[in-house]
C-alpha cells in the first residue's frame, strides 16, 4: 500500500534490500535503517524544520534534488551569496588524479571546504560532495580504473580525503567512460572498469558509515549522449550510486558544431540537426536500467552562442560560427536582453528559449525561468529525482534557483 508520507518512507527499505543485494551484514547499519524507517511511517519526519527565522528544506524533501555544482577555480567561495536552504546538495567542482589517488585540484579548496561546511547552518540537511574529474581532469580516470588494484587505491585514498575535509561523499564526473572526451586516454575495459570502479569506492565508503553515523553518498556525471550509454553498463552502475546527475546541456556547442541548436531543451525539435534532448537523455537512462528515483536532469547557468548567423528561423538552426561572449544567465539578464539588438524567442515544441540579434547577426541558445519551470515540471510528472545545474555563479539574484526550490522542495 502507498504510503501517504512519500517517496521517503519506500526509500529507507529500498536501501535495505540494496544492502542485501551487495552482501552487506553490518547490523547497525541495517537496525539504523530500519528504525528510521519506522519512524517516517510514524509521520515523526514530515514536520518542516526552521533554525531561527529560516524554512529549512523537509527532511522527506530527500525524494527530490536540487544540487548545484559550484567552481570557483583558485578563489574563496562567498558563502553569504549562496542560499543554502534551496539546495539540496552541493558538488564542488573539482578534484583531480594524480598517480592513481585523489588531490585537491586548487589550493584554496581547504578553505572552501570549511566554507561550504559552514553553510550547514542555515540547512542541517545539506550535502557537500567532490566532485572529481571534469572536462579538464579525467585523463588519468582509465588507468585508475584498470586494476583492481588501483582501484582500491583511488578508493582509500578518495575516502581518506572526504572524511578528512568532514565531506558528505564523492561525485565521479569522468568524461568519458570508453570516449575520449577532450581527447583523453580511454579502452574498451572502461565499460565493466567504470561499474568496477564505482564498486571499490562504495564498498570502501561503506566500512565507515556505521562509525561516523552518516551515509556517504555516491554520485556521477553522466554524459546525456547515445555513446555515454553505449559506453557504460548503467543498470549495473547504478547499483553504487545515490543517483545519477545526467548533463543534460552542451547538446550544441559553438565551437563543435557549425550549425545552432538548443544547448539544453526539454525535448527534440523535428526540425533539429540532431535526436538529442533532456527527454531522449532520460528515456535511453530508464531503458539502459537506471531507477527513475535515481535520474537528476541537469539545467545549464549559461548559454551557447554563435555569431554569423542567417536571420531564417531567427537564427535556429541554421549555420553559424562560434561568438566570444559572456552569456552566463546573470549576463543575458542584465546585459543582452533588450540590448545589441536581441529578442528573445520560444520554441514551444523544444520548450526552449534562444536570443537572436538581426542587426548582430548573434544567436544564444540557453535556459531561463520558463524552462527551468517545465523542467521541474517534468522531473514531478516523471517521478525522477530531481534537478542539478552548472554553475551556481552563473544564476541571477538566484532567479532560477528559486524556481527549483519553490517546485520540487516545497510540495
Amino acid at each position: 500500500m502507498a504510503s501517504s508520507y512519500g517517496l521517503v518512507d519506500v526509500s529507507y527499505f529500498n536501501k535495505l534490500l540494496e544492502m542485501e543485494r551487495r552482501g552487506m551484514n553490518n547490523v547497525y547499519q541495517k537496525l539504523l535503517i530500519a528504525l528510521m524507517a519506522i519512524s517516517a511511517v510514524l509521520g515523526f519526519n514530515s514536520c518542516r524544520k526552521s533554525v531561527g527565522d529560516i524554512s529549512l528544506v523537509e527532511e522527506r524533501a530527500k525524494d527530490k534534488v536540487v544540487l548545484a555544482y559550484v567552481f570557483v577555480e583558485n578563489n574563496l567561495i562567498q558563502p553569504e551569496r549562496i542560499v543554502a536552504r534551496k539546495l539540496t546538495h552541493i558538488n564542488y567542482a573539482f578534484a583531480n588524479i594524480e598517480n592513481g589517488v585523489i588531490k585537491k585540484g586548487f589550493e584554496s579548496d581547504e578553505q572552501n571546504f570549511a566554507l561550504l561546511n559552514s553553510l550547514k547552518k542555515e540547512n542541517l540537511h545539506l550535502k557537500i560532495l567532490i566532485s572529481v574529474g571534469g572536462w579538464t581532469w579525467s585523463g588519468n580516470f582509465s588507468d585508475t580504473a584498470l586494476t583492481e588494484e588501483s582501484r582500491n587505491k583511488f578508493a582509500k585514498s578518495a575516502v581518506e580525503f572526504v572524511r578528512k575535509y568532514k565531506l558528505d561523499g564523492i561525485d565521479i564526473d569522468w568524461e568519458y567512460p570508453g570516449l575520449p572526451g577532450i581527447g583523453n586516454p580511454h579502452r574498451p575495459e572502461d565499460k565493466e572498469n567504470f561499474t568496477l570502479l564505482l564498486k571499490a569506492l562504495r564498498d570502501e565508503l561503506d566500512k565507515y558509515e556505521a562509525e561516523d553515523k552518516k551515509h556517504y553518498l555516491t554520485t556521477v556525471a553522466a554524459g546525456a549522449a547515445d555513446e555515454f550509454i553505449e559506453a557504460t553498463d548503467m543498470e549495473e552502475a547504478a547499483r553504487y550510486l545515490d543517483f545519477v546527475n545526467l548533463m543534460t546541456y552542451d547538446f550544441y556547442v559553438a565551437e563543435a558544431d557549425p550549425i545552432t541548436g538548443h544547448h539544453t531543451c526539454l525535448y527534440t525539435n523535428p526540425d533539429a540537426p540532431k535526436d538529442i534532448s533532456t527527454h531522449h537523455a532520460v528515456q535511453n537512462f530508464i531503458r539502459a536500467g537506471v531507477p527513475l528515483d535515481k535520474i537528476v536532469i541537469g539545467s545549464a547557468f549559461y548559454g551557447q552562442a554563435w555569431g554569423e548567423v542567417d536571420s531564417k528561423n531567427n537564427g535556429l538552426f541554421q549555420p553559424g560560427k562560434p561568438a566570444m561572449i559572456n552569456s552566463s544567465y546573470k549576463s543575458i539578464r542584465t546585459e543582452l536582453e533588450g540590448n545589441y539588438g536581441f529578442k528573445r524567442y520560444w520554441d514551444d515544441i523544444a520548450k526552449a528559449p534562444y536570443l537572436y540579434s538581426y542587426s548582430r547577426r548573434l544567436f544564444i541558445s540557453y535556459d531561463d525561468a520558463a524552462s527551468v519551470k517545465l523542467k521541474c515540471n517534468y522531473v514531478i510528472d516523471h517521478k525522477l529525482r530531481g534537478i542539478m545545474f552548472w554553475e551556481y555563479n552563473g544564476d541571477y539574484q538566484n532567479e532560477l534557483l528559486s524556481i527549483m526550490a519553490e517546485t520540487l522542495l516545497r510540495k
